[in-house]
């Protein structure tokens, strides 16, 4: 009686997507940050496939890790691997569920720019089941289940990966219109009758400041020759839309981008009291997976928020 000997099995897969994550960013907590775990737990899992190995895959340092020259070797079909994977799942999402749209967008776009065109996307399309989430970060139409993005990105973004994704995360990007950086306040800081303000009433003003675009009253104050003047100073908000409830309060001054702020200055609800309107280094993108993961609907969303601009 033949006797069949038992087959070796391959490590576990969290283990294996556990050390793509981690050579990739060449990082453990990188990677945790990445899969919604701890540094530990990566840690631990790559342990385990070192020793399935019997073979390290990563050097310790004390400035972070280098993975060893096998590993570095086999990344890269491993991670065409997890990407293909990932597709895969997607694209099992898309069929099983085809009437669901979700739509990833920076909290101040999911806000101020996407909120309002809602209403027009789904009477335009019924039959859509159209959920949004705020993300700091474009998220990987190959791994993260999002269907369409709006984000703000620059030409070299436009052209570069984010760090830590793969090549075939890579979408078609739909430039929406340049934009521009300018102060805003509420009428009442303006001033009556006073529809523009000298740049040197900055020096007495409170300037209000937005986390993520720290640096926009820098360059706006260098664009408009304003020097002198401490860009640093005044409140900072961790959300854009705080920072801006607090303009429209009367609290101080605000850069805003003309994508996020023009309806309200259509309103009069805040006014852009200086001359000097600054062109943006970034602009508003509809991002896409590539058409070969696109069916018909996404499309059309896509054109559609396209247009919306």
């Amino acid at each position: 009686m033949p006797i069949e000997p038992p087959r070796p099995r391959l490590p576990p897969l969290n283990a294996l997507r556990a050390f793509e994550a981690a050579a990739r960013h060449e990082s453990f907590a990188a990677a945790a940050q990445e899969l919604g775990v701890t540094p530990a737990a990566v840690a631990q899992q790559v342990k385990s496939l070192e020793a399935w190995m019997r073979r390290p895959l990563f050097e310790r340092l004390s400035q972070g890790l280098r993975l060893t020259p096998a590993a570095r070797q086999a990344l890269p079909a491993f991670m065409r691997a997890f990407d293909d994977l990932g597709s895969a799942t997607q694209g099992l999402r898309r069929a099983a569920s085809p009437e669901e749209l979700r739509i990833a967008a920076l909290p101040s776009v999911a806000q101020l720019w996407l909120q309002p065109r809602l209403r027009g996307l789904r009477r335009q399309f019924p039959h859509l089941e159209v959920s949004v989430t705020a993300l700091e970060q474009p998220p990987s139409f190959v791994r993260e289940p999002y269907d369409l993005a709006v984000f703000y990105l620059g030409e070299e973004r436009a052209a570069e990966p984010a760090p830590g994704q793969s090549l075939s995360d890579f979408v078609e990007r739909r430039p929406l219109e340049p934009d521009a950086l300018f102060p805003v306040c509420s009428p009442r800081l303006a001033g009556k009758g006073k529809p523009r303000l000298q740049l040197s009433a900055l020096s007495g003003l409170v300037l209000l400041h937005d986390g993520t675009w720290r640096d926009h009253w820098a360059l706006w104050l260098d664009f408009a020759g304003a020097h002198g003047i401490d860009a640093r100073k005044g409140p900072s908000f961790s959300l854009y839309s705080l920072a801006l409830e607090a303009a429209l309060d009367g609290v101080g001054f605000l850069i805003g981008r003309r994508s996020l702020v023009q309806p309200l200055i259509d309103k009069r609800r805040l006014v852009a009291p200086f001359e000097a309107v600054m062109p943006a280094p970034t602009r508003l993108h509809v991002l896409c997976p590539k058409a070969a993961r696109r069916d018909a609907a996404l499309d059309a969303v896509a054109d559609f928020l396209s247009a919306a601009a």
